[in-house]
């Protein structure tokens, strides 16, 4: 019996050898070809010309961080026209987004779309998965929709919902919704990540930014919030989304910097961001004329705290010039003949930032077309939007009369939102026409003059 046991290998190692090395056909042909890789949109590539279209609920409705985004583009850009058009209702839900789709998105052939919506899809809840099941099904047909008419979604996570701000108001909803909804939105939020990861769209974290500045600030105080009412994000709030926006789109970050070196007798003035020309060195400082690309992200006053918050004006909008070779003492620095500040040749050396000083000219230029932009969106821009909320409520109420074809009262309220929506068309062109009469207005304002800068020795 022992011996059979060698035999025994020896047969099993011939067999084995002979035999064919290849796959079954069977398994060969259940293998799936390899689907190519995709990688998320780094950056908006964008010419004069292009449309954006911001889409979205109530948080957009309030033409907030949609105006404080355009402020960035008008300044940042200011030969660049671009359409933009807000295309946010109080109120919806993805589905609501698809009814006034061709209209209010697709006939302004978008280039990119950035999609906010989630908010009032969780229901306000804990999570609940046939109501995520349904917002996924709708948020995959609105980025259909938006591919088919060749333009690139931008998704965006839903914002923050503030559950201490919740607990704070009298009319308090149920503990567990408070508590988790928050949770439900990020995990909404994440899911979006992973379809812009693999279809290769764009992808804002809106819900990042405003939990992490919430925690941050309320370390120092625990009543802090960004949203008051739990929901919308405060217009400082709503800098933070337009900086997330500008961060996670890859958008320029700096206005320029000017570069002085008194020791550099052929060019003693360069820097990035503009060009420097009649160039004078003076027997207590140095003039010269400063061209620039770009003006300073100036937004209203209501939201200028978010820009504090978070040191925008540094990070997103930096306007810097540092001098070398000053004997020690303090210098006035003047543009256009405004003073504008007065340094030490220790300040300078380092470097002065601009941005955020609202005695400059260029500051005030900005104001201007910021200030322009509010009166557009605060006018024609909600009027419009105004329009499409009451559309809204007619698309729900004919959903409604589909389903109940035999109730009297469902038929009666929707004959009277159908006369509300009578002759909308015309009213939507009117206040598009409104709003471009301002916006013409702001690309006159955020021309960009040669400026001349004059510093010297300051008076004892």
């Amino acid at each position: 019996m022992p011996r059979l046991v060698p035999r025994l290998l020896a047969g099993l190692l011939i067999s084995l050898s002979t035999a064919p090395l290849v796959a079954p056909v069977s398994a060969q042909e259940a293998a799936p070809p390899a689907k190519p890789l995709k990688s998320p949109l780094a950056k908006l590539e964008l010419q004069d010309g292009d449309s954006i279209v911001f889409l979205g609920d109530s948080i957009t409705h309030q033409c907030l961080y949609t105006q404080y985004v355009e402020d960035y583009l008008y300044t940042r850009f200011p030969k660049m026209r671009l359409k933009i058009h807000n295309a946010g209702v109080g109120g919806a839900r993805a589905w609501d987004a698809l009814q006034r789709f061709e209209k209010d998105v697709a006939s302004y052939k978008p280039k990119y779309v950035t999609i906010l919506l989630g908010m009032n899809d969780g229901t306000y809840r804990p999570y609940d998965d046939p109501t995520f099941q349904t917002y996924r099904t709708d948020m995959v047909k609105v980025n259909e929709e938006i591919t088919k008419i060749g333009a690139t979604p931008i998704l965006m996570t839903p914002t923050m919902f503030d559950s201490r701000a919740a607990r704070a108001r009298p009319n308090k909803r149920e503990a567990d919704s408070t508590a988790l909804y928050n949770s439900t939105l990020a995990y909404y939020g994440t899911w979006l990540r992973e379809v812009a990861v693999e279809e290769g769209f764009g992808f804002v974290d809106m819900w990042g930014p405003l939990n992490n500045l919430t925690l941050e600030q309320r370390e120092k105080d625990p009543a802090f919030t960004l949203i008051k009412d739990a929901v919308h994000p405060d217009a400082p709030g709503q800098l933070i989304m337009a900086a997330a926006i500008i961060n996670d789109m890859g958008f320029k970050r700096q206005v320029g910097a000017i570069r002085v070196n008194l020791a550099n007798k052929k060019k003693p003035v360069q820097g990035n961001g503009g060009t420097a020309s009649d160039v004078n060195a003076t027997d207590d400082g140095i003039e010269f004329t400063w061209q620039a690309e770009s003006l300073p992200w100036v937004v209203p006053a209501e939201a200028q705290e978010g820009a504090k918050l978070a040191n925008l004006g540094h990070r997103l909008s930096a306007e810097a010039i540092e001098v070398h070779g000053l004997p020690a003492g303090k210098y006035t620095l003047s543009i256009d003949g405004q003073e504008v500040g007065t340094y030490t040749a220790e300040q300078l050396e380092r470097h002065v930032e601009l941005q955020g000083n609202d005695k400059t000219p260029q500051y005030q230029q900005a104001l201007k077309v910021a200030e322009l932009n509010k009166k557009r969106n605060d006018g024609p821009v909600k009027a419009l939007r105004g329009e499409w909320g009451r559309f809204q409520g007619y698309a729900r109420k004919r959903l409604e009369a589909e389903k109940s074809p035999d109730s009297a009262a469902t038929k009666d309220q929707l004959a009277m939102l159908e006369k509300q929506i009578e002759g909308m068309d015309e009213r939507v062109a009117e206040h598009n026409a409104k709003a471009k009469e301002i916006e013409d207005e702001i690309f006159k304002t955020n021309v960009i003059p040669a400026r001349k800068y004059v510093l010297k020795k300051a008076a004892n």
